[in-house]
């Protein structure tokens, strides 16, 4: 599953074959995100910009954030509060519908999910 700092960083880059995205792109066969991760690209987006993202995202299947998701984000809430630990919502949101499917995420900003024993993280 990708992160949006993913996709947002393939949408930075001059050079977009030297990007993480590429390379999942290749080797995987189904990629995925998060409503939440699609939410998080589109908000704002220019008309050029809504034209990229429209296109890119075809790429990959969006996952709900739905009941299951929910109550482990409650989880999730419930174990980092044990550790004296928060995490943003839309990043809650993503890490428990990766969880609940099961699938490894990758993000560049590994930090603000490392707290979450349940996730698995793409290694660096």
């Amino acid at each position: 599953m990708i992160d949006s700092t993913i996709l947002i960083d393939y949408f930075r880059k001059t050079d977009k074959n030297n990007s993480r995205l590429i390379s999942h792109f290749k080797n995987y066969d189904s990629l995925y995100i998060s409503s939440i991760t699609e939410f998080e690209v589109i908000n704002g987006s220019s008309s050029p910009h809504m034209e990229f993202w429209n296109k890119m995202l075809l790429g990959f299947t969006v996952l709900d954030f739905d009941s299951r998701a929910a109550r482990q984000a409650t989880e999730i809430v419930r174990l980092l509060k044990t550790k004296r630990k928060s995490i943003d919502k839309p990043d809650l949101f993503i890490a428990a519908t990766s969880v609940v499917h099961g699938l490894t995420l990758d993000t560049t900003n590994r930090k603000h999910f490392i707290y979450i024993d349940s996730l698995n993280l793409l290694a660096e």
